[in-house]
């Protein structure tokens, strides 16, 4: 297949991903036989139920489910899911939907599972017409605060594994599931960027929700996975509040080729060359004064090892976001991982790198860093400007 070059006629800069399976660098690169397949489907007509049937037969193969369907992003699913243990297979509830009156509506989330995605995850619970009712504390919560929080309008239990999470503190899934499950309240889990695709089944979630366009390499749409009764009624909600979620053909046909791919995949090898472009960086980076490295795994348990990267200022003449800012800044752009960077540090992630790739973020860091050494006092700009700037764009776009 031809390689075309996009960023040119599209008048885009190259980036160059360091960051992860980021929505809006536009998550992953779609693994070719993803590609092919949207590429052969774009031109055709199908039914489109029956296209859902056979990605129903992949998604149950890849997770171990007794179904599952395609909607248009993981945030997708999670509306669909809570609306779905909220009315089941009744069409006239569903048409009502985001109105929930005379239904269960409220849905129990842990407090330290309360994240902001690209958006609060309240509110995908929010437009299918539920409520969320956090349970425990930020960083603690334990079977009695969940056993106490299940009521006569709980409809279903949603549960977050995510970097975004709190990551201590909180009910393990089985756990949770178990408490859940005495009183007959489902249980949704949020798997949006994880590398298994079957465990989350296992230790009793009902339904699991993926994102295609992350590990797996395809189009940009979610997956559900479940048991056939509730993934029928969450499907069935496609013709309320879904229709305005709905994916694509190509999205379907690249979720299931890609889908496909990863039963294939060397995860092995990918694992390998991702460990040599962490030992590649910090080879490059060990002389560098004001600046310490660390490798550190996945706080979800992906098999997947980043690059942590901590600044002195004093010493590097930098602060770790003015780093990130000039990586991002120059060319080709380099998009770190900085969502903690205010504690002085950001991390480089491997997992979506191509070609020689790695060895410019070595060469890019080393610029910036011999930049810095160079300006006349430490390069320390506003946190609080930083933190405001996209905002501050987003009221000016698309200007």
């Amino acid at each position: 297949m031809k390689n075309l070059d996009i960023h040119r006629p599209l008048g885009l800069r190259r980036v160059i991903n360091a960051n992860g399976t980021m929505t809006y660098l536009g998550a992953s690169s779609v693994v070719p036989a993803a590609i092919e397949a949207m590429c052969a489907i774009l031109p055709e007509f199908v039914e489109m139920d029956a296209l859902q049937a056979k990605a129903s037969r992949a998604i149950a193969t890849a997770c171990g489910s007794e179904a599952g369907f395609v909607t248009s992003s993981c945030a997708s699913g999670i509306v669909l899911a809570v609306a779905a243990a909220m009315t089941g297979p009744d069409l006239a509830a569903i048409e009502r939907l985001p109105n929930a009156g005379g239904l269960k509506n409220e849905v129990l989330i842990l407090a330290g599972h309360q994240v902001h995605y690209g958006a609060p995850i309240e509110q995908a619970i929010a437009l299918a017409g539920a409520r969320a009712m956090p349970v425990g504390q930020s960083t603690f919560a334990r079977r009695h605060q969940l056993e106490g929080a299940i009521g006569a309008r709980t409809a279903c239990a949603l549960y977050v594994v995510s970097h975004h999470a709190a990551q201590y503190g909180m009910l393990p899934l089985d756990e949770f599931a178990a408490v859940c499950h005495a009183r007959g309240v489902p249980v949704i889990v949020d798997a949006a960027s994880e590398y298994d695709l079957r465990g989350f089944l296992a230790q009793g979630a009902d339904v699991v929700l993926y994102s295609a366009q992350k590990f797996l390499g395809g189009p940009t749409a979610g997956i559900v996975a479940g048991p056939k009764a509730l993934i029928r009624s969450a499907y069935l909600q496609n013709l309320g509040i879904g229709r305005c979620m709905k994916v694509g053909k190509e999205g379907i046909a690249g979720t299931i080729a890609a889908l496909q791919a990863w039963a294939t995949r060397d995860h092995a090898a990918v694992r390998q060359r991702e460990t040599e472009h962490l030992a590649l960086w910090q080879s490059a980076l060990e002389q560098r004064p004001g600046v310490s490295t660390a490798i550190e795994p996945d706080p979800t348990g992906n098999p997947l090892d980043r690059l942590k990267l901590t600044v002195d200022p004093a010493k590097a003449l930098i602060t770790a976001w003015d780093l990130a800012d000039a990586l991002e800044r120059g060319e080709p752009a380099v998009s770190v991982r900085d969502h903690e960077v205010e504690h002085g540090y950001f991390f480089l992630d491997p997992c979506n790198l191509r070609g020689d790739q790695a060895q410019v973020v070595a060469r890019r860091l080393n610029e910036e860093l011999e930049r810095a050494l160079l300006a006349p006092a430490i390069i320390a700009t506003s946190l609080e400007q930083r933190r405001q700037r996209r905002f501050d764009a987003l009221s000016r776009w698309p200007d």
